[in-house]
């Protein structure tokens, strides 16, 4: 199975500028990204940045492609490349995101071998179970819930589903079992993403900032399966790459 992995990485992060850069055990953060693209077996792997910091690093370790800087999302940096380099319509992309340096190798091949089993899904990604009680209630973990076929049905922050029995008399106590966190991987096909980013933002994913609502709204379908490995936290502020090097130096063979 061919697919193509891209990693929208974007230097002007309101909470952490500079963060593909990050030096993690001697490595900017982005390689780490590219060796998890890599060990999945991608047949190529793109960096895609408006930066010159960050290409003139990525330029030599994966293939760069300069892009626009008014771009609002990767989806809409990943539809540039994929105009720019005259990607093949029927060409899986996986969007693998430039936070998560540790992302499983697995995972990234699981989400793409999904979409290719199920040609009629637009699009497909990952969930994995909730083991925690406050993350159920954390608006910044989100929730999804799918049908026995693994349709997705919905994504939110707020809690859901909304178990009426116990939370209609303890609305802050919760099963956690009950819930799956989603884990932003994507795949799409090339030729989905221009037809994505085609269609005009949506009433539901500017309500909840959740840019994957877009696809439900004009009644596209996303495949989710729980993922092979767990996967682990993204870094988005400086303070959780101090604790991601933390925990690394107390492993000495890393993770």
């Amino acid at each position: 199975m061919d697919f193509t992995v891209v990693i929208p990485a974007r230097y002007q992060s309101s909470r952490f500028p500079g963060k593909p850069l990050a030096n993690i055990q001697g490595k900017p953060m982005v390689q780490h990204v590219v060796d998890r693209a890599n060990e999945a077996g991608a047949s190529k792997v793109i960096v895609a940045t408006d930066d010159e910091r960050i290409a003139s690093v990525a330029e030599q370790f994966a293939t760069v492609v300069m892009t626009a800087t008014t771009h609002t999302s990767g989806t809409e940096r990943i539809a540039e490349v994929i105009q720019s380099q005259k990607i093949a319509d029927d060409t899986i992309i996986v969007n693998v995101q430039g936070d998560e340096p540790f992302v499983p190798a697995d995972n990234i091949r699981q989400v793409a071998a999904n979409l290719a089993a199920n040609p009629a899904m637009q699009m497909a990604t990952l969930c994995t179970r909730i083991s925690h009680e406050d993350d159920v209630f954390n608006p910044n973990i989100v929730k999804v819930v799918f049908s026995a076929t693994g349709k997705a049905l919905y994504f939110s922050r707020s809690v859901l589903p909304f178990a009426r029995d116990t939370m209609m008399q303890a609305p802050v106590s919760a099963d956690p079992g009950l819930y799956y966190r989603h884990i932003g991987l994507y795949a799409y096909r090339a030729s989905y993403v221009n037809q994505y980013v085609s269609y005009e933002p949506s009433a539901l994913e500017q309500i909840e900032s959740l840019e994957q609502l877009r696809a439900l709204w004009y009644d596209d379908a996303i495949h989710i399966e729980e993922a092979l490995s767990e996967p682990p936290v993204g870094i988005d502020t400086p303070d959780d790459l101090t604790t991601l090097l933390a925990s690394l130096s107390a492993r000495p063979e890393g993770l």
